[in-house]
């Protein structure tokens, strides 16, 4: 307060600081006022992942390219297994596009510590503006890798390819939700545990290699016999792949319950790992 003139006049603070001691404070308002950074975050990233490349953004359109016709050569001609019915390309390609933008968004927020050392130990601003940021930028990689499908998509019907969308295809918003709700959440644990654990960012690649063989990426749930069955059906990330590939082949399984159990373990996750996040942050700059 100031005293002038002999009146008392309060000073308004454009932002204000409060020690979070809650262990379930979540500023999401603080995002919120913070949009403007998350904005030229995105914009960072979009720029810094191409930069001295030599084709650029199209990167976007040749790896997932690439990838299904690796899968469509080694898992559909030579190891023979089942798309049922549906065209190999296409049946790759409508797990995996979906799966590459739940994969960037866990690789990038698990790295939110160690890459933002630099900038969260000079200023202060909500360190959950930097995953955020992360989930938006990877929207633009796959809003165009969703063109590379539907272009796909619509050269196999022009061919005559048996493909059977169906009503459900309008369902595929939400279940990129749920993938970018996962890729949040596991990201921000792992982001957590390795800030002081480093060891285990080895075990990151290797885990989301094993993870896309279990998620009906490649392999759908229906080609695993039972007993292996009994085990994948508790992994979210599968119903949402299986309901992916359903809602656009026809190829697939569309199960309600087992999206309800996605939905769930995505929000609990979310939350936690918020959590967790809030809580390591306070003293990263320590073991960072």
């Amino acid at each position: 307060m100031d005293l002038k003139d002999g009146m008392k006049t309060v000073e308004k603070w454009d932002i204000v600081i409060r020690p979070q001691n809650k262990w379930y404070d979540i500023d999401l308002k603080g995002v919120w006022h913070y949009r403007d950074l998350i904005g030229l975050f995105v914009r960072r990233d979009f720029f810094t992942a191409y930069k001295q490349t030599i084709i650029g953004p199209f990167w976007m359109v040749l790896q997932p390219l690439a990838m299904t016709l690796m899968f469509s050569v080694i898992f559909g001609r030579v190891a023979n297994i089942s798309t049922g019915g549906a065209p190999r390309l296409l049946y790759y390609l409508a797990a995996y596009v979906p799966w590459t933008y739940f994969a960037e968004c866990f690789n990038k927020t698990s790295t939110t510590f160690s890459a933002n050392a630099g900038i969260f130990g000079k200023v202060y601003f909500p360190r959950l503006v930097s995953p955020v940021s992360s989930l938006i930028s990877n929207v633009f990689k796959l809003v165009v890798q969703l063109l590379l499908f539907i272009v796909t998509y619509l050269i196999f019907i022009y061919k005559g390819a048996i493909v059977s969308p169906n009503y459900h295809i309008v369902f595929i918003p939400f279940l990129l939700v749920l993938l970018a709700g996962f890729g949040l959440a596991f990201g921000l644990i792992v982001s957590s545990m390795t800030n002081k654990y480093r060891d285990l960012t080895f075990l990151v690649a290797v885990g989301i290699q094993m993870l896309m063989y279990g998620s009906s990426v490649i392999i759908s749930f229906s080609s695993f016999g039972p007993s292996l069955q009994k085990y994948l059906k508790w992994n979210p990330i599968l119903w949402v792949m299986e309901a992916f590939r359903y809602a656009t082949t026809g190829v697939g399984i569309w199960s309600w319950h087992g999206l309800a159990y996605s939905a769930f373990l995505m929000l609990l996750f979310l939350f936690l790992s918020i959590v967790i996040f809030n809580r390591v942050e306070k003293t990263f700059m320590d073991t960072v």
